[in-house]
């Protein structure tokens, strides 16, 4: 599933505004704790005692079938009936029912940055008030929980399943048959296999950018995959917090990075033109052609529901997926960029809304729904055996092998910037028509003043 990035949420009304503002901090209010102890100050959602646990979710069709089905045995143990709403409109829903006091009991949030704004009104409680946050803490892929933490350290939700971003998929049978890499150790090699490609006539990039009203927002990813890489986690959350400047050269560094792919002579299939007027959920099909039109295409792991369908109703045989890997002389590490779906309690106090909150972040949660496909578990100790096929098999393995994790970082900033400016500025400096410094420096003048 892809969700489109013109998000967040101004408590004043249902305009879609918020800067996401968090520390590098794990831990929460409290050192240990948890599981519903003592009475929080929050009090939403429905009747507590009542047996019924109202979910409130971004995710619907058959993410939601499978989410439900995963409920069943729960349902059936704890006697709790859990009943899960999904809408695409989740900003819009959860800031009209915040403020006509109808929370639901518990919250799904796909935007963590709307979840600690409503953390510091008050309106949901903090985590480790409802769950042991410190045994969760443990198995979690480190970095997942930074996104939803407040400034002064308050973390208010944890993951229940998590997207990443940072894949590169290939055409299985063409790819082997050509001799090139499934296991490149940094860009620079990336770049050389790249190379080998277009010698053999192919041109070694598929990127589309085309989403409509959203049309930019593949771009916006590359530059976040390179900022991480680039310069690490703490420069990469000084970014999208505006802690230092859109046009700052280590920003610039990293749209200069990403122009050795996008703008390399032959790199990608058709050019800008192309890239543009390409969709996002088409952009990787030409790999699948006879002989195939392109061969890397580097998106997240919902992609392959967009291949064609007789390479979904075969994927284990007919594609490869690898790490986007790190920069030589960069961030010394193994950053994951992606998202997820943070559970947050808007009903601490009753103990059915904690039963549910404590099974919905365990790391056993989620072996009925992995064998559909179409999620992946946020902890390094989730048992891989349960993922439908080989290739969800290699992602959830990319995922847990992160060092850090980040959520999109578009999604975190002001929407005028993340889903606007930014958007825009990336279709400007893929085409050509600004450059780097012009398009950086105009990105920074919309930013929004505090």
């Amino acid at each position: 599933m892809i969700r489109r990035k013109n998000r967040a949420l101004a408590l004043g009304g249902v305009c879609m505004s918020v800067a996401l503002l968090t520390a590098g901090c794990l831990q929460g209010g409290d050192d240990g704790g948890g599981g519903g102890s003592g009475a929080s100050d929050v009090d939403g959602g429905g009747s507590d005692g009542d047996g019924v646990v109202e979910i409130l979710g971004a995710f619907g069709g058959t993410e939601a079938d499978s989410f439900n089905k995963e409920l069943k045995a729960f349902e059936d143990e704890s006697g709790i009936d859990i009943q899960y709403t999904g809408t695409p409109d989740f900003q819009t829903i959860i800031s009209s029912r915040v403020r006509s006091g109808n929370t639901p009991d518990i919250g799904f949030f796909p935007q963590p940055g709307t979840l600690v704004e409503l953390g510091e009104e008050g309106d949901v409680a903090p985590v480790d008030e409802v769950i042991d946050l410190a045994a969760v803490e443990k198995t979690l892929i480190p970095g997942l929980l930074d996104a939803g933490t407040a400034e002064d350290g308050t973390v208010y939700g944890a993951p229940m399943r998590v997207a990443v971003k940072s894949l590169v998929f290939v055409p299985q049978g063409p790819y082997e048959e050509g001799g090139y890499s499934l296991e490149p150790q940094s860009v620079e090699e990336l770049i050389e296999i790249s190379d080998q490609i277009k010698a053999d006539g192919i041109a070694p990039w598929c990127i589309g950018y085309g989403s409509e009203g959203s049309t930019g927002w593949v771009g916006t990813d590359w530059i976040e995959e390179f900022m991480l890489r680039l310069h690490g986690p703490e420069v990469y959350d000084q970014w999208y917090r505006h802690e230092i400047p859109f046009d700052d050269p280590k920003v610039q560094e990293a749209f200069e990075a990403y122009a050795q792919i996008v703008k390399g002579e032959g790199y990608v299939r058709g050019g800008s033109t192309a890239i543009i007027n390409t969709t996002f959920d088409q952009a990787g099909t030409p790999a699948f052609e006879d002989p195939p039109q392109c061969m890397l295409h580097r998106q997240g792991n919902f992609i392959t529901g967009f291949f064609p369908d007789d390479v979904q109703s075969n994927l284990d045989e007919s594609v490869e997926v690898y790490y986007f890997p790190p920069v030589e002389d960069g961030y010394d590490g193994n950053p994951v960029l992606g998202g997820g779906d943070v559970a947050a309690a808007f009903n601490p106090d009753d103990e059915e809304v904690v039963k549910v909150m404590e099974y919905l972040t365990a790391d056993t949660f989620g072996t009925t729904w992995a064998g559909d496909g179409g999620w992946l578990s946020p902890h390094t100790t989730f048992d891989g055996s349960a993922y439908v096929d080989e290739t969800t098999r290699k992602m959830g393995e990319i995922a847990a092998g992160a060092d850090v994790f980040r959520f999109d970082a578009s999604d975190l900033m002001p929407t005028e910037v993340g889903g606007g400016t930014f958007w825009e500025g990336m279709v400007e400096w893929t085409t050509g028509d600004k450059t780097t410094e012009e398009v950086t420096a105009e990105i920074e003048e919309s930013w929004p003043s505090e």
